[in-house]
């Protein structure tokens, strides 16, 4: 018999409602939920990062001019979770960011960032030629040779960083895969029809312009910005384009980064999927009846 889960992942694709289910969970548990987004650690774009109106850790807690890297969002994450279990008997964490919510979940070895200084060194090896510096990451890490395009500066650059500190970006197994997670967890996933979820992005994206993400990107780009915080879906669509055209835009690659998400859920061993195509208060019941059984 498997230990009762003392964490509960509620992993979906953006729109499927995991915000507002995994905040009923939580109540239900007397607990907290746990953030697993890369973009809403940011402050200053609450509407563009729909980022719950509940409290919710690791949510609006740094500024958009910080780099914030897996391994320092895995450290907050940790203490975050052992001390919601510690103190309620359970966490809840809700993701959309596979890489967070892996991080969040699991011990992953997680290379420390390089200083900016061997940063600046390695970029620059690159730009003077990007055909050698892959051959270089070939030679002294063929397996992030053989999944990095030559192309891509920033992974290429990366990988190299880690080959030469002595590690990889592409590690010889993967530890969430192989189930070895830090606390007995249930990991759920919301299932819903793709029309559906598709009528869901156009909704949200819709609300995020009544709501004011015109005028708050404006605000935003009056400060610096990370180049992880410029990653944020609709940050450049919103700086560049005339609304509408932004909109069209942010409701496309919403389809597709949801599509990408979609994908990466049926990828994690041992999750449960539950039909998030009902209220939020029925998915709450579904998600604690399966955690009962365990």
């Amino acid at each position: 018999m498997t230990a009762s889960p003392e964490v509960i992942a509620i992993f979906g694709p953006t729109a499927s409602g995991k915000s507002a289910v995994a905040e009923l969970v939580a109540t239900r548990l007397g607990t907290e939920v746990v953030s697993a987004d890369a973009m809403q650690v940011y402050r200053g774009l609450p509407i563009l990062t729909n980022q719950p109106m509940s409290p919710t850790r690791l949510v609006a807690f740094t500024d958009l001019a910080h780099e914030m890297s897996v391994g320092s969002f895995a450290r907050l994450a940790h203490h975050a979770v052992d001390e919601l279990v510690e103190t309620n008997g359970a966490a809840v964490v809700a993701g959309g960011t596979g890489l967070y919510l892996r991080a969040t979940l699991a011990n992953l070895r997680i290379p420390m960032p390089s200083s900016d200084g061997e940063r600046a060194r390695v970029e620059a090896r690159y730009d003077t030629d990007p055909q050698a510096a892959h051959a270089q990451l070939a030679l002294l890490d063929p397996r992030a040779g053989a999944v990095v395009h030559p192309n891509d500066r920033r992974r290429v650059v990366r990988a190299l960083e880690l080959a030469e500190a002595g590690s990889s970006l592409v590690p010889e197994r993967d530890r969430l895969w192989s189930e070895e997670l830090r606390r007995p967890t249930l990991v759920v996933g919301l299932d819903l029809p793709r029309d559906v979820l598709e009528r869901r992005i156009v909704v949200r994206t819709e609300e995020m312009f009544s709501r004011g993400v015109v005028e708050e990107v404006r605000q935003a780009r009056r400060r610096p910005v990370s180049r992880t915080a410029e990653k944020a879906l609709g940050l450049a669509e919103l700086s560049g384009l005339p609304p509408d055209e932004a909109f069209e835009r942010i409701v496309v690659r919403t389809r597709r980064y949801a599509g990408y998400q979609r994908k990466w859920m049926r990828r994690i061993p041992g999750i449960v999927m539950i039909d998030g195509d009902q209220n939020p208060t029925e998915v709450a019941d579904a998600i604690l009846e399966v955690a009962g059984a365990r």
